[in-house]
């Protein structure tokens, strides 16, 4: 199976050029619900069978996302994200997990808090541990989700697969690149990269700590997958990074 780790589907409302796409100065425009058929399209078109979707952080939509993977099981599955400085932010991870969602998000350069954080992300992660739920962090190049800060607290969870999303791009891919050599939970998914950056992971690492991630519709399915071919001529080792290590995290291997 071709499984994606990182896309965002999120149901777009508000007042955020960013996220509804206006130029300046035009009126905001008529709320639609998120279409899920343009994403599974772009699926199909690339030869996905599976993606992983998320917020994209500027709306924390656990509720949306619960409904859009119960609605497509086969196809999609969600990661739900809170605020980890907020009171209820250990229940709110429980709810969605009860909900369907089957991983966490955190951004913490959008939600204002430092990755190293023990105090405040400590307790996060021991929930994860005990709910057996995967963590990817948002992680480009920004001092308040460096390589080195998720392996601060990565390091003292070493049963939570950790997943660093886009290796850290621009500047900080090589030491996510040394982060998950010497730890064992931690994992480097390829969405922003460049061709360059999953050469070089792929050279030192192997395949087996690579995760194809698109972040659909910021880029595109069939782009992700000609970057990963091109880096990685090696079939077996495409198989692996194409949604293989993926499956295995997720224990939905036989």
């Amino acid at each position: 199976m071709i499984i994606d780790a990182y896309n965002t589907a999120q149901d777009v409302r508000g007042r955020s050029d960013y996220l509804t796409g206006r130029r300046p100065g035009q009126a905001p425009p008529p709320y639609r619900p998120f279409d899920p058929n343009r994403l599974l399209t772009a699926m199909d078109q690339a030869g996905v069978d599976k993606a992983m979707v998320c917020s994209l952080a500027q709306r924390i939509e656990n509720e949306f996302l619960a409904g859009l993977v119960a609605a497509h099981p086969d196809r999609l599955f969600g990661f739900g994200q809170v605020k980890p400085q907020d009171d209820d932010a250990l229940d709110q991870i429980r709810r969605f997990a009860e909900a369907g969602l089957v991983g966490l998000k955190l951004h913490p350069s959008l939600h204002g808090y430092h990755v190293a954080d023990h105090g405040l992300l400590d307790p996060v992660f021991g929930l994860c541990a005990d709910l057996g739920l995967p963590v990817l962090v948002n992680a480009l190049d920004d001092p308040f989700c460096a390589p080195l800060a998720i392996e601060e607290i990565a390091k003292d969870h070493p049963t939570v697969t950790t997943i660093i999303a886009h290796m850290g791009a621009v500047w900080n891919v090589p030491e996510a690149i040394i982060v998950a050599e010497r730890r064992p939970n931690v994992y480097l998914e390829t969405s922003a990269t460049l061709l360059s950056d999953v050469r070089q992971a792929h050279a030192r690492l192997g395949a087996g700590k690579i995760l194809m991630g698109t972040e659909w519709p910021g880029s595109d399915f069939e782009l992700e997958r000609l970057k990963i071919a091109k880096a990685v001529p090696d079939p077996a080792d495409r198989a692996l990074i194409e949604g293989g290590n993926l499956a295995r995290l997720m224990g939905w291997l036989p």
